[in-house]
Formats: C-alpha cells, sequence, structure tokens
C-alpha cells in the first residue's frame, strides 16, 4: 500500500503552464508596437511620373521650392531657381506667403532618389510659413508611341 500512495502523489501532472507563454507573446506584440513604426519612418520615396492629359506650363508667379539628390533647397520665385540655405528657408517662405492674400499654393519639385525625410521636413517648414496647399511636379509619362517616334 505504501507504495501505490507513493506513487499517487509523485505523479507528473501532465498541465500545460501557458503562463510563461503569454508573458512571452505580450512582450513581443509590445516590442513590434514600437519597433514597426521606427522601421517605416525612413523609407526612400520615388515620385512616379504622372500620366497627364494636358502640359501645364509653369507659371512665373508661382513658387517653386526644389530639392537636388544631395537633400539641398532651391527657391523658384519666377527668376529661376536659387540655393537656399536650411536655416534661410523658413524665413524666406514666410517673407513670401505673409504677402500672399489671393492664393497660398507651393510646388515642390524633389529628386527622385532623395530620402523621403528631407520633403517631409520641407513641407513642414511650408506649413509653419503660412502654406495652404502643395503641388508635386512631376515629369510626364511617355507613351510607347512617343518614344518610338523618338527613337526613329
Amino acid at each position: 500500500m505504501a507504495l501505490s500512495a507513493a506513487s499517487a502523489r509523485a505523479a507528473v501532472k501532465a498541465d500545460i503552464n501557458v503562463t510563461p507563454l503569454i508573458d512571452v507573446m505580450l512582450v513581443l506584440l509590445i516590442i513590434f508596437m514600437i519597433v514597426t513604426p521606427i522601421i517605416t519612418a525612413g523609407f526612400q520615396a520615388t515620385i512616379p511620373r504622372a500620366e497627364n492629359p494636358e502640359n501645364r506650363p509653369e507659371q512665373p508667379d508661382e513658387i517653386r521650392l526644389g530639392i537636388d539628390r544631395e537633400g539641398k533647397f532651391y527657391l523658384d520665385v519666377g527668376s529661376g531657381p536659387r540655393p537656399v540655405s536650411d536655416a534661410d528657408l523658413p524665413g524666406r517662405l514666410m517673407g513670401l506667403y505673409e504677402s500672399r492674400t489671393k492664393d497660398k499654393i507651393l510646388f515642390l519639385k524633389a529628386d527622385q532618389n532623395i530620402d523621403f525625410g528631407r520633403i517631409q521636413q520641407a513641407l513642414e517648414i511650408a506649413r509653419k510659413a503660412g502654406v495652404r496647399v502643395v503641388g508635386a511636379i512631376s515629369e510626364q509619362k511617355q507613351s510607347l508611341i512617343a518614344k518610338k517616334k523618338k527613337e526613329h
């Protein structure tokens, strides 16, 4: 009898302990919730070529902000693009848009391989300077017929 009582007390429980599993899963969930936005924040943006039904020429009173391959700003107010430093850009834009009452539109033209963070920085500066609408300038996509005509 003593043998059976000792074997009953020493019997192995076959239950799965899920508490550590749940703890690990919650920690992983929190880590992924924090890391995912950080990973997607610095992605490269390629501005696509647009299929425009009509070619719209640039107007002389438009304000255009350009960002070149190195991330330098160029401001074009009708007299051609002029380089602008990061420190001078907010003041220049503020001066241009304070006097405008009709339209507060900025046209942005950026290199297709520029880091999107740089474009986002330019948009923040423009928004603080009073810009209400930002238009993206892209090159017109050529059709296959136009490409063949160019080749011949």
